[in-house]
């Protein structure tokens, strides 16, 4: 009984408080921006999932540094970089040894690509 006491005004806590006042929240990163620039949208995915084998130098087997804007565009238009994190070749998945990228993340360098690389 004495955890019925407990348990019962908790989960109505939980309940009453949860809310969809604003869209915002309820599609949160899941979509995509008008314009995917580099600075704002493709250097953090590259910092927080390429840097440490694409440094540069590449070290850990890597063959291209990721480093900077001029780098990463050459990634995608000399090097398959797309392909790669996509999973479809050639080559490993990237990054290696780790899950495939959110979706949202290959959709995101996919529409930087597609808008023509801007820059900030």
């Amino acid at each position: 009984m004495k955890k019925l006491i407990f348990v019962l005004p908790l989960c109505t806590l939980l309940f009453f408080n949860c809310t969809n006042d604003s869209q915002d929240d309820l599609i949160g990163s899941d979509t995509l921006p008008a314009t995917v620039t580099y600075t704002d949208h493709v250097k953090p995915i590259i910092d927080n999932n390429c840097i440490s084998c694409h440094s540069d130098p590449a070290v850990n087997g890597a063959n291209v540094p990721l480093v900077t804007y001029a780098q990463v565009k050459s990634g995608i238009e000399n090097n398959n970089l797309i392909s790669k994190i996509n999973g479809s070749g050639p080559g490993a998945l990237m990054p290696f040894g780790e899950p495939k990228l959110p979706q949202i993340s290959l959709d995101m360098i996919a529409k930087w690509e597609a808008d023509g690389f801007i820059e900030n």
